[in-house]
């Protein structure tokens, strides 16, 4: 068997246990969602978001608004806005970010705004004063039920994930979030990034279960 033969094997089996034991991570950096009574406030009646890429869930792109939020303490500007619109605006941010603001700002499941602070959000066309959803996104693997079973998780199970980064490390108490809606991916933010040396196409392993 020639080494061309060999070498070609080897990268097929390899590509195939990578794709049947690790999940592809992606950073997500600070971003808004608003609701469709804020979106006509800030950006003024009737309008609509403007798509300007897809993102890996299905139904979910980035959109070209921008907007600034400001805390007691500063203003961080050009937060993206993402689409579509939801029941409630709500605001995700890093726990550095949370420095920035002068606010202290709990990690929570997205969608769990009950309890949670709320900021300025403004743009050159008007202003809101949010009373609730500021939150640092916990982190999550968005999973299908398919793959859901493969991992042997259920939804809102918590696990401990290994992210396999220029600086490999152990994440525990990461939720499980399963729908025949999601793709399969692990999210988390900028501070957890910068902490495991992710790079595009970091990769992770589900390693232990809480129980």
């Amino acid at each position: 068997m020639s080494n061309i033969s060999l070498d070609y094997i080897i990268d097929e089996v390899v590509k195939r246990i990578k794709s049947q034991m690790l999940i592809e991570v992606e950073a997500s950096g600070r971003h808004i969602h608003l609701s469709d009574e804020h979106l006509q406030i800030l950006f003024g009646s009737g309008y609509t978001l403007t798509k300007v890429k897809d993102l890996s869930q299905p139904g979910q792109y980035a959109c070209k608004e921008r907007v600034t939020i400001t805390g007691p303490k500063g203003a961080i500007k050009n937060v993206i806005v993402l689409g579509p619109t939801r029941k409630e605006t709500q605001v995700e941010v890093s726990l550095t970010d949370a420095l920035s603001l002068g606010i202290k700002i709990p990690v929570r499941e997205s969608g769990h705004i009950e309890n949670t602070p709320g900021l300025i959000v403004s743009t050159e066309r008007g202003s809101i004063t949010l009373n609730k959803g500021l939150i640092v996104a916990k982190r999550h693997i968005h999973i299908t039920p398919e793959d859901a079973e493969k991992f042997g998780v259920k939804d809102k199970e918590n696990v401990k994930v290994e992210v396999l980064g220029e600086r490999p490390l152990i994440f525990e108490d990461t939720v499980i979030r399963v729908s025949p809606n999601f793709r399969t991916y692990m999210h988390i933010d900028y501070d957890e990034a910068n902490a495991c040396g992710f790079a595009k196409g970091t990769m992770c392993r589900i390693i232990k279960w809480f129980f």
